[in-house]
């Protein structure tokens, strides 16, 4: 489809209608008196005028200038030629895992499908693998938390990279404690930054919070305020004591100020209904994003303002050759 981008410049073509306003162009020249002027008048067979001679264009001159005028406006216009529309899809949601790398995660409580049992961060290392399965369409961000937060991968769709760098987590690299609604924290300003209206972080820990700054309950409030929601995975036994020990209440609590859910993860049971929850509870999205693409055509017009030019003036090059060549064959 044919457009132009700026239609108004179209106006310009009524510019030249502004020359009526002006007075015409006036040169004088200069003249050579003669004692034969009259005998020259009688051999020629003119008669003499007083006054302006007023030069004329021919034809071929008005047509150019028209022609000329009309397509340097055109290209002002900048015409272009509209394709159909195509359209495109992203990533609609940004999904953050924070994952708890504190000293009590080394505790073996947790049953792989073989029957193995196994630390908490090798479970979480393997519920992540049955949950970014499921997440193609999402941007993955992934947050390590022990005695302080960090960002290990921010927002990617390669999801290759991000299961990489959390391969390459261990127990005990961002500290022994677990700072729980620091780890919130960081995820609510990384989402500040992001572009997407769809937020999700799911944090998987043990639980039991050692230090924040900011105490997970509060730190989740803030998160809801922003439109996040949180979803919980508790790795381990809950019936385990002391500094091992599964805070569950605080995990429930955090899920449900933001409007998430907590899940336990025990076993290969619940953790297959932990997964499939969460990928009923936040389908796949996508966002479509159509555009047409533009081809810009203004060099067209000025290409044949420029061959016509050309065609004029060597045509009447010639033309005086021609006649220069007649001439002196004469």
């Amino acid at each position: 489809m044919f457009e132009l981008a700026y239609p108004w410049a179209l106006l310009l073509l009524l510019l030249p209608l502004l020359m009526l306003l002006l007075p015409p162009y006036r040169e004088s020249r200069g003249s050579v008196r003669v004692p034969f002027f009259d005998k020259l008048v009688e051999l020629t067979d003119q008669s003499p005028n007083t006054g302006a001679m007023i030069l004329k264009r021919d034809r071929a001159q008005h047509f150019l200038v028209t022609f000329m005028w009309l397509a340097l406006v055109t290209a002002a216009a900048k015409p272009q030629w509209v394709g159909p529309p195509i359209e495109q899809q992203k990533s609609g949601r940004d999904l953050m895992v924070a994952v708890d790398l504190s000293g009590s995660m080394t505790a073996r409580d947790f049953t792989l499908p073989s029957g193995e049992v196994a630390d908490r961060l090798e479970a979480v290392k393997y519920v992540l693998a049955e949950i970014t399965a499921r997440r193609s369409s999402d941007r993955l961000g992934l947050i390590v938390f022990g005695s302080a937060a960090y960002l290990q991968s921010p927002f990617t769709d390669d999801h290759m990279v991000w299961t990489q760098l959390l391969r390459e987590t261990g127990i005990g690299m961002a500290g022994q404690s677990t700072v729980f609604g620091d780890s919130i924290g960081l995820a609510i300003k990384l989402f500040a930054e992001s572009d997407s209206d769809n937020q999700v972080l799911i944090i998987l820990t043990d639980g039991n919070d050692t230090g924040s700054t900011v105490p997970p309950v509060d730190a989740a409030k803030v998160a809801a305020a922003h439109g996040i929601r949180i979803y919980t995975i508790a790795i381990g036994d809950p019936t385990t004591l002391g500094e091992e020990a599964l805070d569950i209440e605080t995990i429930d609590r955090v899920s449900e100020v933001t409007g998430g859910h907590s899940f336990q993860a025990m076993d290969r049971v619940q953790l297959r209904q932990a997964h499939q929850t969460i990928a009923k509870l936040e389908p796949e999205l996508y966002e479509t994003i159509s555009f047409r693409p533009r081809q810009s055509l203004h060099h067209l017009p000025i290409a044949a303002a420029v061959v016509l030019y050309w065609v004029y003036h060597s045509w009447g090059a010639w033309r005086t050759w021609r006649r220069h060549r007649v001439t002196h064959a004469g």
